[in-house]
C-alpha cells in the first residue's frame, strides 16, 4: 500500500482509538493487512526505476500521506489531536520507514534487512490503475465506516 494509504489507515486508527497501547500495535499490524490487499506502490516495478525516481515518488507519497491525513482528520475526526494524529501516521508507516536504511544506506543487517523481507512476503503488488483504484474504494470505505461508528 502506498505511504499515503497507510497514513490514511492510521488516521483512522487514532479517530477510533484513543489508547495509544491499543492504536500502536494495532496500526503496525495494519500495514501487513493492507499491504496483503493487492495494491500500486512507488516500489511496484522498482527493479526499471533509479534510486533518484524512487526515492522522489516515495517522498511525493509521504508529502501526501500527511497533508491528506491531516485533511481527513480535520473534516471528519476533529477530535483527534495532531500530535497523536503524526505519532499513528507514523506507526503506521513503521514497516516501510525501517526498510528505507537497508535500501539507501546499505544497512544489510536487522531489523532493517528483517523489515524488508517481510514486506517482500506480505506485498501484494496490482500495476496502475487498478492496484490504485482498489486502494482508493478501501480506504473511502475504511473512513466511512470509521465515521458511522
Amino acid at each position: 500500500m502506498t505511504a499515503t494509504g497507510h497514513a490514511v489507515i492510521g488516521t483512522v486508527i487514532a479517530a477510533q482509538f484513543a489508547n495509544p497501547i491499543i492504536a500502536i500495535p494495532l496500526a503496525i499490524v495494519s500495514h501487513i493487512a493492507a499491504d496483503l490487499f493487492p495494491h500500486w506502490d512507488s516500489g511496484t516495478n522498482i527493479r526499471s526505476k533509479t534510486k533518484h525516481r524512487f526515492f522522489i515518488e516515495a517522498m511525493i507519497d509521504i508529502g501526501v500521506g500527511f497533508i491528506l491525513s491531516y485533511l481527513i482528520a480535520f473534516l471528519f475526526f476533529p477530535q483527534v489531536h495532531a500530535s497523536y494524529l503524526f505519532l499513528m501516521i507514523i506507526a503506521a508507516q513503521l514497516l516501510d520507514w525501517l526498510w528505507v536504511p537497508y535500501k539507501f544506506l546499505g544497512w544489510h543487517f536487522p531489523p532493517f534487512s528483517t523489515a524488508l523481507k517481510l514486506g517482500k512476503i506480505t506485498n501484494t503488488k496490482l500495476d496502475k490503475p487498478w492496484g490504485i483504484i482498489l486502494q482508493i474504494w478501501v480506504l473511502l470505505l475504511l473512513i466511512g465506516f470509521a465515521k458511522v461508528l
